[in-house]
């Protein structure tokens, strides 16, 4: 990419990152559109690709991008004495939505990344794949398993969260109603209901 897009004003920036991410979280990197992009965003064909060369060179910068983002946000809203597996996967959450207030496709584009297959996407972002379940990972083994009841299968019940947020997430921008605060809200709920369900005291 050319390094001068950051040197365009920080608005015009987010309008053609939220264009990408948009466009290719709907589609994916095969069916994924550069005219749908553009028109998304407001800008020429021309000015895309002169910060971003082609479609591939496009990708790997918003999944990198990505990446870093999500990072960041998870260094900074996720306790580092916090050791309650609900409380944490509670902060996890809080940390993706603040992505979303700035990023609303953010998430999205990452967990539809995860299905992607083909191979050009896959080898400009091999470096980047692991980063983030291993930081997902390191998290979740803070958490002080002693609270479930000996019944709970831990790492079903992690799968079902995530399935769950994923797919309330799909449901939401394919409905076209996706709110960050109704989202976290239903979320709650969730977490709620589940921590009931598992451990021994509430």
């Amino acid at each position: 990419m050319n390094d001068k897009f950051f040197d365009l004003k920080k608005e015009k920036q987010d309008r053609m990152i939220n264009a990408a991410l948009k466009v290719f979280a709907m589609n994916g990197y095969e069916h994924a559109s550069t005219d749908d992009i553009v028109r998304e965003a407001g800008i020429s064909k021309g000015l895309l690709f002169h910060y971003f060369i082609n479609k591939i060179g496009l990708y790997s910068f918003i999944y990198d991008y990505s990446v870093k983002y999500l990072m960041l946000e998870l260094s900074t809203g996720v306790s580092k004495g916090e050791t309650d597996y609900f409380d944490l996967v509670r902060q996890i959450r809080g940390a993706e939505l603040q992505v979303m207030y700035n990023y609303p496709y953010m998430l999205q584009f990452l967990n539809e990344s995860r299905k992607e297959n083909v191979s050009e996407a896959l080898m400009a972002t091999e470096d980047k794949r692991g980063v983030l379940p291993h930081q997902y990972n390191q998290l979740m083994r803070r958490a002080d398993l002693s609270h479930f009841r000996p019944e709970t299968d831990i790492e079903k019940l992690t799968k079902m969260i995530e399935l769950t947020v994923s797919g309330l997430m799909t449901e939401r921008f394919v409905n076209g109603d996706f709110q960050p605060e109704l989202f976290g809200e239903e979320i709650e709920k969730y977490l709620i209901m589940l921590k009931k369900m598992s451990y021994q005291e509430v």
